[in-house]
Formats: C-alpha cells, sequence, structure tokens
C-alpha cells in the first residue's frame, strides 16, 4: 500500500520542518548519486537550508566550476561578466518515483 499525498504547504512547527528538509535533502541528495551513477550524468546539487546551512553533491567525475562553466556555455554568456545585468532565473524541480528532473528557465 502506497504513501498518503501530502498537502504542499509551509510547515509552521520549527523541529517538523528542520526534520522534513533533513530527510528530503538526503533523498534528493541520492536521487542525484542514482543519476550519476546509473546515467553517467554530471550532477551538481547546491543547497542552502533556511538557516543558512551549506548543503552540496558533485558528481565525482567533475567539479562545480565545470558544472558553471557547462552551464555558461549552454545559456550563451558569461554569469560573471554578466552579473551587473538583469537575469531572472527560476528553478523547476521534478521529482517522480523513477527520475528527479530540475530544470533552469531564464526569463
Amino acid at each position: 500500500m502506497g504513501r498518503g499525498r501530502i498537502e504542499i504547504k509551509k510547515i509552521e512547527n520549527n523541529t517538523n520542518r528542520q526534520v522534513t528538509y533533513s530527510k528530503r535533502r538526503n533523498g534528493i541528495f541520492k536521487k542525484a548519486h542514482e543519476l550519476t551513477v546509473l546515467c553517467d550524468a554530471k550532477v551538481s546539487l547546491i543547497m542552502f537550508s533556511n538557516t543558512g546551512k551549506f548543503h552540496e553533491y558533485i558528481s565525482p567525475s567533475t567539479t562545480t566550476k565545470k558544472i558553471y562553466d557547462m552551464y555558461q556555455t549552454t545559456l550563451g554568456f558569461d554569469l560573471w561578466s554578466s552579473h551587473y545585468e538583469v537575469h531572472s532565473l527560476s528553478f523547476v524541480i521534478y521529482i517522480s518515483k523513477h527520475m528527479l528532473v530540475a530544470y533552469v528557465v531564464t526569463i
């Protein structure tokens, strides 16, 4: 029997919110690792908790700098020289039973 659906909204209780963040962070890191191993994908995942704590997953075959370089090449502009320009990025993450997909949409 499957788990029941939950309503996606902010968890008001701080303790419950932190526990949920920790469990889901571990889950998304596990999915990132699985993508790396199963599909030979280069994955970089950077997260900051609401308290500002930093968490990162990077595929063993690459570095964060290489991921940024590939990202810049794909977008066609230099992230570092264009930081004075106005760019709005939207991140959409889709998690299913078998796949984690992250889209970056420039507006």
